[in-house]
């Protein structure tokens, strides 16, 4: 996935030489995780700039540039440092083009991470896409595959709208087939990863995986789990959730952000409103425990969904009552 996102940002900055790069450790370094690397020695550093550390300042800046033409694409290293650029981010970028009657635009892409079990501790393991989802104004992209990386950051760098842009830190290093010729994909739409006919597995980023391997568990039981993949979380494919959940008449929706008041309540509760009729037993989300991520590996490990976990939540609803 990491090669997937750096050849979408080398393409995008060959075709448009409005679109640049600007954060903590991205030029030299390539960014912690090395996603970014060999970008500044063809683009240079005007175009690949590092920054100071501030991520308020640097997304200050990027709104600024977007507001004026340019199309900047932030890197804030952890996603848990968003809390330091949310009046930018959420007060300016977000409401620039509806507060000047559609003059302004704010072609902004902001690139962060999400994920614990990275043993990184409470500061720098936190899943925060629910907060930027309940924003209007913003579109956010989780992509869960290296095909899904690359296509939807090429269209959230040519969009309009501000773009708040989360990979899962462990998924730079997965691999999977990605297009060869220049592609695109639509945001708002949804992937059905497997087809399945018995109970309905709606994931986000690194818990698509999870949802899979789980439904391989399932399988073995001689339950048949379609997992659907939102992709965006703004715009939601809200139509593809519960024609999926109304096929199958089961869901389990299941996030790695924390299950209260999380992503994971507002995707339930779209299939419970939309499918209503069709379901056979109540819709079960399944997200992080809501406590801070411990530092120590076996407490880690338990606080987030696991293929195990969500195998058992979709066999209790398909048990006969």
């Amino acid at each position: 996935m990491a090669q997937a996102v750096n050849e979408a940002l080398a393409e995008e900055m060959r075709r448009d030489d409005r679109v640049f790069i600007i954060g903590e450790d991205v030029a030299e370094a390539g960014t912690p995780f090395k996603v970014l690397s060999g970008l500044v020695e063809e683009f240079g550093p005007e175009r690949v700039r590092d920054s100071p550390i501030s991520e308020a300042g640097i997304t200050g800046l990027a709104v600024g540039a977007a507001m004026t033409g340019l199309r900047p694409v932030v890197d804030i290293m952890f996603g848990d440092f968003l809390t330091l650029a949310m009046d930018q981010l959420v007060n300016q970028a977000a409401k620039a083009h509806y507060m000047s009657g559609g003059n302004l635009k704010v072609p902004l892409v902001l690139r962060t991470t999400l994920g614990a079990t990275r043993r990184s501790a409470a500061q720098h393991s936190q899943s925060l896409q629910a907060w930027v989802a309940h924003i209007p104004g913003l579109k956010v992209v989780l992509p869960s595959t290296p095909h899904d990386a690359k296509g939807l950051l090429k269209t959230a760098i040519r969009d309009d709208n501000p773009v708040v842009f989360i990979e899962d830190k462990l998924d730079f290093r997965i691999k999977g087939p990605v297009t060869a010729d220049e592609y695109t994909l639509p945001l708002g739409v949804a992937d059905v990863k497997r087809a399945g006919s018995d109970v309905t597995l709606v994931a986000t980023s690194s818990m698509v995986r999870a949802c899979l391997e789980a439904a391989d568990l399932l399988e073995a039981e001689g339950i048949s789990a379609e997992v659907v993949d939102p992709r965006t979380l703004s715009p939601l494919d809200r139509e593809a959730l519960v024609r999926s959940a109304t096929k199958t008449g089961r869901a389990v929706v299941v996030d790695e952000g924390h299950r209260s008041y999380g992503v994971g309540a507002e995707l339930a509760s779209v299939i419970s409103e939309g499918a209503f009729y069709h379901l056979d037993a109540p819709v079960r989300r399944l997200g992080a425990m809501d406590v801070p991520v411990p530092f120590s590996p076996t407490l880690e490990d338990e606080t987030v969904p696991t293929r195990e976990t969500v195998a058992e939540a979709a066999a209790e609803l398909c048990r006969p009552t």
